[in-house]
């Protein structure tokens, strides 16, 4: 991979390796635009298979939470964080405190969050070194665990996109396939089941699997049979690149809407499901929930200020499809056009700023 050449392309603006011996920590910090203000994305923590890999989901991951801000109307640049190491044997708290360490060097360039592999508790071990950090215990004033908003999230984007597929937003009766049961996905599960949903789940940890089977009455299948179920509804609420050449066939939903970042492996993969009429939400505008819910710990925490303002996740993909509709373009362009186009609006009164700023400083 050759690092700068790939930064480049997508005009990152820092790559930033931590280390840290004594505790094992061995972490990437990327930072891919702050033109609307600092940059906010998730600590993650996962068995990379090599550098390499880890440096690269860290700049994906970065780069869509510039979108993902941007299309959530946050005044807030794109980052993230990935750890290389095993979350259920590796963490110990010099670990998540020599992180920390590292993002207050950074000096508010970046804030960190929760993200998959990691908690509320690694995050308040962050706390403890910087205050560039959300998502810690309600003790310290905060919004705790972000997983339960993105649901929420994610369960009216679902509605959002049943009312452009179906012609009415009930989800009663719906078949839903659900690809991975975390945090986010269990209690999305326990909405859909509360509005009368079919459940049919898969993941690859048998104790969650049971709990959802047991509470909500899913059925579950293989891992690699989630794909092709007869369901009106596929829901990836596991990690990315699930959207591709080799899963697109086997699709007879009719509508993707999860909770999983980066789901289409590569652009055209939007362009197949839209030319097959399948609706695509976007990952980065259903999946806002947790973003907003924490950024509002920004402002000083107001639970029903962030609820309100995550329930407009469903009037902004009802957008989205309408230009998707009116242009004959795929929803994921669609999304990317908003978020583009606010970025460049910010960026234009930035410049302008700064132009006007540097005539008075010269005399002007």
């Amino acid at each position: 991979m050759e690092i700068f050449k790939y930064m480049e392309k997508y005009d990152y603006e820092q790559l930033i390796m931590c280390q840290d011996k004594e505790s094992g920590l061995k972490a990437i910090i990327a930072i891919h635009d702050t033109t609307l203000g600092p940059a906010l994305g998730g600590c993650r923590m996962w068995t990379y298979a090599s550098e390499e890999e880890a440096i690269e989901d860290a700049l994906r991951l970065a780069r869509g939470m510039t979108y993902k801000n941007a299309a959530a109307g946050l005044n807030l640049g794109g980052g993230k964080t990935v750890i290389i190491g095993d979350p259920f044997k590796d963490k110990n708290e010099e670990m998540f405190r020599a992180l920390g360490r590292f993002i207050q060097g950074l000096n508010g360039r970046y804030i960190t969050a929760e993200d998959v592999g990691t908690t509320v508790t690694d995050m308040d071990m962050i706390h403890e070194e910087t205050n560039y950090v959300t998502g810690i215990s309600p003790a310290f004033g905060s919004s705790g665990n972000p997983s339960p908003v993105t649901a929420y999230g994610v369960y009216l984007g679902m509605k959002a996109a049943a009312k452009e597929a179906f012609g009415e937003e009930s989800l009663e009766g719906k078949k839903i396939a659900v690809q991975g049961l975390g945090n986010v996905a269990y209690t999305l599960c326990e909405y859909l089941h509360n509005d009368g949903a079919k459940l049919i789940v898969t993941d690859i940890n048998q104790k969650a699997i049971d709990r959802v089977v047991e509470n909500f009455g899913a059925t579950a299948v293989a891992p690699d049979e989630i794909y092709k179920q007869d369901v009106d509804i596929f829901a990836p609420c596991a990690l990315g690149a699930i959207i591709n050449d080799e899963t697109i066939p086997q699709l007879k939903a009719k509508v993707i809407a999860g909770s999983a970042n980066n789901q289409l492996q590569e652009s055209r993969h939007g362009q197949i499901l839209h030319e097959q009429g399948i609706l695509y939400a976007p990952d980065y505008v259903i999946n806002a929930g947790g973003v907003i819910n924490v950024a509002d710990e920004l402002y000083g925490y107001n639970r029903d200020r962030a609820m309100k303002r995550v329930e407009t996740i469903y009037d902004s993909l009802t957008k989205i499809f309408a230009i998707s509709k009116e242009e004959d373009i795929p929803t994921y362009a669609a999304a990317n056009r908003l978020a583009e186009q606010r970025i460049a609006r910010v960026a234009k009164s930035r410049s302008q700023f700064l132009k006007d700023e540097k005539n008075v400083l010269n005399g002007r």
